[in-house]
């Protein structure tokens, strides 16, 4: 094998590594919602012994977040080491979303070096990869276990192998899973169609009776745990149907039944082009049927079990349900969409290889394609596809332009390498573009104001807007100090201001102006709340962040 090609996927790695690194440290805006509020919460509550095992005696909370402790289980881990931090809450997130890549690269980096690199670009760098690696949400943790589960189900049935440990780690992983997020039951129909086969043909005993034995003692444990602390061992299911329930009214049954053929048609269709998964769709289109080179004996098992695992998860996606008793498709979300991305961008990392080997129509057909998906968006995301679509394009028509470099004919490694260049260009433009732009939300200046000033032993009330309300105790650790209270802006004309119980005003003008919250949570302008304060001392300030000290007015 070319010495450029065995060097590809290892440089690939490097570049995802530092532009998620880069990623997650430039765009990292604190707390997203109450989500990440309520993971870092139970976490600390974890670390400190504080945590709740049994579901709420008045039957008033059910949070489908607490039954997911290894979301917040590493968390803690990574707060006993690092503090209570937003860094510290949102590494577990970072190497989930650096393993993935980690994974495809150990897989794939001497077998198949093309579709490793191919493969950590169209996932690594998909902008909401990236956007979901610093937030303390499930979606790219569930995504590495799904990975690790489904590389050690394809790696421990070859010849060879361990069998009897590669199914006890698959049973491991799968289970990991189950604790992370529910959506793993999207890779259950491939799981069971694929023990179906190999029973029918009777290979794979051992690894199967590993895994099968293994995933009865756990889920045995698990049903019995549930069962001792609850009272029902199918607690986690009946919980999920009593939201699907309060939610109903917004279904596509109850609530919104005019609307369910179009998301069950068309709409999925477009949410993919319009997130940037188009291209890794072509790609993997491309990968359908095709031919294995002579020199690469082991692309058609591993192939195909990445397009039928894909196929079969996108379908269940497109149609599938996520209530047991009502029909309700899955949001047309991104970050709901991350079980699917692995075995897409394994697929299209094979359909890629293909291309570049070879050519021809193939090439000429995918390139019109990512072309009419530029046109159709007429927007910022159409770059993604632009930038391939012609290289693809031109890649195609090479074998009529007599004039097209000999280096650069089907087959070649500087095809392979350009090829690969011109991706990474492609999918780098938009998660670059956000890294330039200022934050949204100057969390870390928020927090260093709050550390330094509104630390012990300061006491008195503090004002601040509708979004910061609900999660300030996490800057101080989930410890305010004590005679410190946080209220509402609103609150102006209800508080007490004595000498010794003063009270501030915390006001974050990057919040105020971030046009996600001014649509749905935040109402005033940073004008109108000073107005509300006329008599005020600024007490300190840090970017776009001020601290003010206010005074009662006078009557």
């Amino acid at each position: 094998m070319n010495r450029l090609l065995t060097r590809l996927p290892t440089w690939t790695l490097l570049l995802v590594v530092v532009l998620t690194g880069a990623y997650f440290l430039l765009t990292h805006e604190g707390l997203y919602a109450l989500d990440d509020y309520y993971y870092a919460r139970y976490a600390h509550q974890l670390l400190t012994g504080t945590f709740g095992l049994a579901p709420d005696p008045q039957g008033l909370l059910h949070d489908p977040l607490h039954e997911r402790p290894m979301i917040f289980g590493p968390v803690a881990v990574l707060f006993a080491l690092f503090g209570v931090n937003i860094i510290s809450a949102t590494i577990w997130p970072l190497l989930a979303t650096l393993g993935c890549a980690g994974l495809i690269w150990a897989l794939y980096r001497r077998r198949e070096p093309v579709v490793a690199a191919g493969a950590m670009l169209l996932l690594g760098l998909h902008y909401f990869t990236l956007n979901l690696s610093n937030y303390l949400y499930p979606d790219n943790i569930l995504m590495f276990w799904c990975l690790a589960g489904a590389a050690a189900l394809l790696r421990g049935r070859e010849p060879g192998r361990r069998a009897d440990w590669w199914g006890l780690g698959f049973a491991l992983l799968s289970f990991a899973a189950l604790l992370s997020k529910e959506t793993i039951a999207y890779y259950a129909p491939f799981y069971l169609g694929t023990l179906t086969l190999d029973a029918g043909r009777r290979r794979h005993g051992r690894f199967w009776g590993a895994a099968l034995g293994t995933g009865t003692v756990l889920l045995a444990g698990y049903l019995g745990f549930y069962h001792y602390y609850t009272g029902d061992a199918l607690y986690r299911i009946h919980l999920i149907e009593q939201t699907n329930e309060f939610l109903k009214e917004g279904n596509f049954l109850a609530g919104n039944r005019a609307a369910l053929l179009a998301r069950v048609t068309w709409q999925p269709l477009a949410f993919f082009v319009e997130a940037g998964l188009g291209l890794m769709l072509t790609l993997a289109a491309v990968a359908v049927g095709a031919r294995p080179e002579p020199e690469a004996p082991a692309e058609r098992p591993d192939r195909r079990f990445w397009l039928a695992l894909g196929g079969i998860t996108l379908l269940f996606y497109w149609v599938g349900s996520t209530s047991l008793s009502q029909y309700n498709p899955i949001s047309l979300l991104p970050r709901m969409t991350t079980p699917l991305l692995p075995p897409l961008a394994l697929a299209a990392g094979f359909g890629l290889r293909r291309l570049v080997a070879r050519g021809g129509w193939p090439a000429l057909l995918a390139g019109l394609g990512l072309l009419l998906m530029t046109g159709w968006l007429r927007s910022a995301v159409a770059v993604l596809y632009l930038l391939p679509g012609l290289g693809l394009l031109g890649l195609g028509a090479s074998q009529w332009l007599p004039r097209w470099p000999r280096t650069l004919r089907p087959g070649t490694p500087a095809l392979a390498l350009a090829t690969v260049l011109l991706l990474a260009l492609a999918l780098a433009v938009r998660p670059v573009y956000f890294m330039r732009k200022p934050s949204v939300s100057a969390h870390f200046a928020q927090s260093r104001v709050i550390r330094r000033h509104l630390g012990p032993p300061t006491r008195g009330t503090v004002l601040v807007d509708g979004f910061l309300i609900d999660n300030a105790d996490f800057t101080h650790g989930f410890r305010v100090p004590p005679g410190l209270h946080y209220r509402r802006y609103f609150a102006r004309d209800s508080i007490r201001i004595t000498p010794d119980y003063p009270a501030w005003l915390l006001l974050n003008r990057a919040t105020l102006s971030n046009g996600e919250l001014t649509r749905q949570l935040i109402r005033y302008s940073p004008d109108s709340v000073l107005s509300w304060y006329p008599r005020r001392r600024l007490v300190a300030q840090d970017g776009p962040v001020e601290l003010y000290e206010v005074f009662r007015s006078e009557k």
